[in-house]
């Protein structure tokens, strides 16, 4: 069975987002916004990006990079899952240039592909609260 999730929950008790009483369509607005809206295509990358980090334990790797560079096997430890599942997270994360790689020796060593990942995760870590 599965657990409602708490913001499922929250969002499907609150009453329907407040609308127009008038349904008069500003044509000058929607004009204005129509070469404006994100292509379909691109509409569906970002979903999907976005898709991939909707899961904890990646984010959790992420939090983990984001502080500073590491091999599988010190991930694994950190997080308390194993190598297998560490790397089959960070294959998703790759496949997105979220994270890139290097190896040294035995050794594979991850870190936040760039700038805009880590600033990412800082800006959405700072909106919910957390300061991580």
């Amino acid at each position: 069975m599965n657990k409602p999730n708490p913001l499922q929950k929250s969002l499907s008790q609150e009453s329907d987002a407040p609308s127009c009483e008038s349904h008069l369509v500003n044509l000058d607005n929607v004009r204005s916004l129509q070469p404006e809206i994100l292509p379909l295509e691109e509409a569906q990358r970002m979903a999907e990006f976005f898709g991939v980090l909707a899961d904890p334990s990646r984010l959790r790797l992420l939090s983990c990079l984001a502080k500073q560079e590491l091999c599988v096997c010190d991930l694994a430890a950190s997080l308390r899952i194993s190598e297998s599942a560490v790397s089959h997270q960070l294959r998703l994360l790759r496949t997105l240039r979220l994270v890139k790689h290097r190896k040294e020796g035995r050794n594979v060593y991850y870190s936040l592909a760039d700038r805009h990942v880590i600033n990412l995760y800082r800006e959405v870590a700072e909106h919910l609260g957390g300061t991580k």
